[in-house]
């Protein structure tokens, strides 16, 4: 079982691991996404400062919102090589259960150039109470499309996490093929094999279109990856309120680690 841990603000530590808007971390090179424009989701703010997305002396991932020039700021950190079908695994240090109601942790693939083909072969771990402070299923797994356009519940799943995820880092992970996409979470690592949610999603279910911007995709069961697909953290708010996390303060995330493993 793994071991009890604090999990809020640990930046006891400079940052560390970044070289202009490029980061290492994981074994890995990934690139901050900022700039002065309102980008999706949310829309928000989002910004390349160093103390916004950086490692610890740990190695740990800090992704933060925070108060910028009078703005409120998010973090999203995109990977530079670029995945496909394959395992995903990312370590969790941070207190999911109690996630501010607007606020949003996201862990998943994204591909700006597959829109049409694959509705952006889209693969989901949130982490969010969408708005609604009374919400106790806060981990949602998906695949899109869900909200682009109609409402399609069968893409995606909804659970409670435990109370020992509190005070605990948990790992959750997909596992992406062309005909079937499965979903597991733990209560610490993946050896104590501590399930706390799972899921899976196969070729059986209907073909959906992602609507955007008036203009639909093809319909898919299943996205398949395209040649840019990339996998993407980000921490942002929910329908980019202005207000900024609904504690009224700067809020942090910290991931202990990611693996990718190819098929």
């Amino acid at each position: 079982m793994a071991a009890l841990v604090s999990c809020e603000l640990q930046t006891a530590k400079p940052p560390q691991g970044r070289n202009g808007d490029q980061l290492a971390w994981a074994g890995r090179t990934w690139t901050v996404k900022g700039g002065p424009d309102l980008f999706g989701p949310g829309p928000n703010y989002f910004s390349k400062d160093v103390a916004s997305a950086y490692t610890d002396d740990q190695g740990y991932l800090h992704l933060n919102i925070r108060q910028l020039d009078g703005k409120w700021q998010c973090s999203e950190i995109i990977s530079n090589d670029v995945v496909g079908y394959g395992t995903y695994t990312w370590e969790v240090q941070s207190n999911m259960v109690d996630i501010p109601d607007n606020t949003v942790l996201g862990l998943f693939t994204w591909d700006n150039n597959t829109f049409i083909t694959q509705a952006n072969s889209e693969v989901d771990i949130e982490f969010s109470r969408w708005g609604d402070p009374n919400k106790v299923k806060t981990l949602a797994t998906s695949v899109q499309p869900v909200w682009f356009g109609a409402f399609n519940p069968e893409r995606t799943h909804e659970t409670q996490l435990p109370i020992e995820a509190k005070t605990m880092w948990t790992t959750h992970e997909f596992t992406w093929t062309d005909t079937l996409i499965t979903w597991t979470s733990y209560l610490g690592g993946k050896s104590a094999n501590t399930i706390i949610a799972s899921w899976s999603f196969d070729d059986s279910n209907p073909a959906r279109r992602k609507g955007e911007g008036g203009v639909l995709s093809n319909p898919i069961v299943i996205p398949a990856p395209g040649p840019s697909t990339n996998a993407r953290l980000n921490l942002w708010l929910f329908e980019g309120q202005d207000s900024g996390p609904s504690t009224g303060e700067a809020y942090e995330v910290v991931i202990r680690n990611f693996t990718y493993q190819p098929l």
